[in-house]
């Protein structure tokens, strides 16, 4: 039988690109000692109290078909949220609640681009992104993020691949895989080339509470001269260790929204009423487990770092935020695909390969700062082990 044309611009764009973590799980699960930092799975479960909230909404009845825009009372939250966060007013009626970020994202991309559009995308770049950008008909135009500018999207870079097909700009600050944060000054320079050609910004920003000491986090949505055209994207699923919860938003003008609305309620009709309720105490009484995560993720990535540098030839980009951080492997004399599956096979880590990431990453890796001390500390020996080997065979 016929599939459509959506299944074959979306085929390879899915699961495959999780190849060398699904090899991984299914090592450890025939008995293999492998030290797993291929995904950002918080290392801390959810807040008890607002497992407990979830809990309580249900028992409540809160199980009922929800408001196609999200639940007011969550709306509120966020519109109160954003006003005290950004510095302007923000009413219930500049979001949309959805099932995560992801789900946001698509339906935020249908909205905005469509066959024969073009949208720009920072490469390297999430491993979701390129295939909600063709879901929608449209193609992606890869923007390189350069180790020299600390992979934040440089305006003249963008500049250079503008064309009359353009129709929005997909940011991610802090920026995964590499940690990265857009200034001010950068997003003002992004902002003018909006402007100029009348494109939409997207800005993901699910990592936002999880910047690390000495950094900043500014959001396009805080510029005045680009507000009407930015629509964010987030939810609590770093915020709060809540990914499996799946509650995010959009946010966006009111006319924006007024016109997803259809697209959104045809999709999914709104969230989860109880899930909704844990969101807005989320929202309203912010996060119990962030700062922790905050204070081991940078700890960790500066022990990687520095270990790494006195150890071995390998180099890892600092990243400012998140849950990863990319090392370059070129000194081993493998690409990025090639080190990752070596490293599985005869080192005993996994880590994602650069490529997974876009194409600008053909030397690097990427590795979770996710799980505890111990297995880190296993991971940081192993790395070490296997690239001295690695390079002394370069020699």
């Amino acid at each position: 039988m016929k599939t459509t044309a959506i299944t074959t611009r979306l085929a390879g764009l899915g699961g495959a690109k999780w190849e060398l973590h699904l090899k991984a799980r299914d090592m450890i699960a025939a008995g293999a000692d492998i030290v797993e930092m291929t995904i950002g799975e918080p290392d801390v479960p959810a807040p008890a109290a607002l497992m407990d909230t979830a809990v309580s909404a249900m028992k409540a009845g809160r199980t009922g078909y929800s408001n196609g825009r999200g639940e007011n009372n969550l709306r509120a939250a966020l519109a109160d949220r954003y006003t005290a966060s950004i510095g302007r007013k923000f009413a219930p009626d500049n979001f949309l609640c959805f099932p995560g970020t992801q789900t946001a994202l698509f339906t935020v991309m249908m909205g905005v681009a469509e066959a024969g559009d073009e949208v720009l995308v920072g490469d390297p770049l999430y491993a979701t992104y390129e295939g909600v950008v063709q879901a929608s008909g449209a193609e992606m135009v890869p923007v390189p993020l350069r180790p020299e500018h600390g992979f934040r999207m440089q305006a003249t870079d963008l500049a250079e691949r503008i064309t009359p097909r353009s129709r929005a700009i997909l940011l991610t600050s802090p920026h995964n895989p590499t940690g990265a944060i857009l200034t001010a000054s950068d997003i003002e320079a992004i902002g003018e080339l909006a402007i100029k050609h009348d494109l939409w910004i997207i800005s993901d920003e699910v990592y936002e509470h999880l910047v690390f000491d000495g950094s900043t986090f500014v959001s396009p949505l805080s510029n005045p001269t680009i507000a009407d055209r930015v629509i964010a994207v987030s939810s609590i699923s770093k915020s709060h260790a809540a990914p499996g919860f799946r509650s995010g938003w959009c946010v966006a003008s009111t006319a924006f929204c007024d016109a997803l609305l259809p697209v959104s309620e045809t999709m999914l009709f709104g969230n989860q009423p109880f899930i909704a309720d844990m969101t807005e105490q989320a929202v309203r009484e912010g996060s119990s487990v962030a700062e922790g995560m905050r204070t081991r993720y940078a700890s960790r990535a500066v022990k990687l770092s520095e270990r790494l540098s006195q150890e071995t030839g390998l180099t890892v980009h600092q990243p400012e935020a998140g849950m990863f951080a990319m090392i370059n492997v070129a000194c081993t004399g493998l690409d990025g695909q090639t080190y990752a599956e070596d490293l599985l096979e005869n080192g005993g880590v996994a880590v994602m390969p650069g490529v997974s990431f876009g194409t600008t990453m053909t030397d690097w890796v990427r590795v979770a700062l996710t799980i505890d001390d111990t297995q880190f500390d296993r991971a940081i020996q192993r790395i070490i082990s296997h690239a001295n080997t690695l390079q002394r065979n370069v020699a």
